[in-house]
């Protein structure tokens, strides 16, 4: 039997979360081969059960599935978790894939989307999940770096609550019930827009912008490329938008843009706005795919273009892509016994 048809042992630290479990659906329903999995929760959780592939199993504690040295360790539980677990993980033999932010700017650990950067992973036993945002937008930008050479990217993005966790989800649902007393934002969401996820750094920008300047560059492998963003939460469930400027060095035809974003795996272009064809949250929540539509030249600037990306944050802006990293590494035959 070939190294990438045996059951792997799989344990999601953050099983319980909105990602977590949108990990445990993704295992499932991509046929991921887990041969034993082993959900991870804190200690509120401890007890309970979680369904997975028509089974209860019970939750156990960080501490038990290191001692369980299980082959994949998949992190959605913050980034004071993974830094103080994923080492211990790593010392077992597991691999890591982590998605919080504690490893992503670490010049040792791959930060990887798989159609972008799949042979960054190398040999290492922690790999880092880039952010949500982040990730449809150098699903877009690979391609066209490739061909064209991206100098400068102004991205507005327009970010759904999910990507706080269900307590977004609870604020929003909240307030359409009259119910303003459950707050995780620091002003009401329903019928409104917020130019804040996550906090304010000293540069003015907040610590989502900067990631989605710091991280592009990383993945991309290229320091000249210029991010620059505002990042707003806005009262939808089901998908990260993002309006997206570009500036490319090499000369171009939007023909010849859609051409090469056509190639790219994962990619799906949505884009006949005469007939109201363009990417939408709504019609995003679900999938695993990237959508892009509104790809038009600027007014003012020929190297100029724009485009409108939208995907599912919780699908492939986390537990897919984290998922497509272990397929990956299944096929690769990391996990030979």
């Amino acid at each position: 039997m070939s190294p990438s048809t045996h059951g792997r042992t799989v344990a999601v630290i953050g099983a319980t979360g909105l990602v977590g479990r949108t990990m445990l659906a993704g295992l499932a329903a991509r046929k991921f081969p887990v041969k034993t999995l082993l959900p991870v929760a804190s200690s509120r959780s401890l007890g309970t059960n979680i369904e997975f592939k028509g089974q209860e199993i019970p939750v156990i504690s960080v501490e038990e599935a290191v001692a369980l040295r299980p082959d994949i360790a998949l992190f959605s539980a913050g980034g004071d978790v993974s830094r103080q677990w994923a080492p211990a993980f790593q010392e077992a033999g597991t691999t890591v894939i982590d998605n919080s932010s504690a490893w992503r700017m670490d010049p040792n650990v791959p930060l990887v989307v798989p159609e972008v950067n799949a042979d960054a992973i190398g040999d290492a036993r922690i790999i880092a999940n880039p952010n949500c945002s982040t990730i449809q937008l150098v699903m877009a930008l690979k391609p066209l770096h490739d061909r064209f050479l991206i100098r400068r990217a102004i991205v507005s993005t327009y970010q759904s609550v999910t990507g706080t966790g269900q307590a977004g989800i609870d604020q929003l649902n909240g307030e359409r019930d009259g119910d303003h007393a459950t707050r995780v934002y620091p002003h009401p969401i329903d019928r409104n827009c917020l130019p804040h996820c996550d906090v304010f750094l000293e540069n003015d920008f907040t610590k989502e912008e900067m990631k989605l300047h710091h991280e592009t560059k990383k993945i991309l492998g290229d320091g000249e490329v210029q991010v620059s963003a505002t990042a707003v939460r806005v009262p939808v469930v089901g998908g990260h938008s993002e309006s997206v400027y570009l500036e490319l060095e090499r000369s171009f035809s939007v023909p010849d843009v859609k051409e090469a974003l056509q190639l790219m795996p994962g990619l799906i272009i949505q884009d006949d706005p005469m007939a109201d064809i363009y990417p939408m949250p709504v019609k995003a929540a679900g999938k695993d795919e990237v959508f892009v539509g509104r790809i038009r030249r600027d007014l003012s600037e020929q190297q100029g273009l724009h485009m409108w990306i939208v995907s599912d944050n919780l699908r492939k802006g986390a537990a897919t892509n984290a998922i497509q990293i272990a397929e990956y590494l299944q096929k690769s035959g990391r996990f030979r016994k």
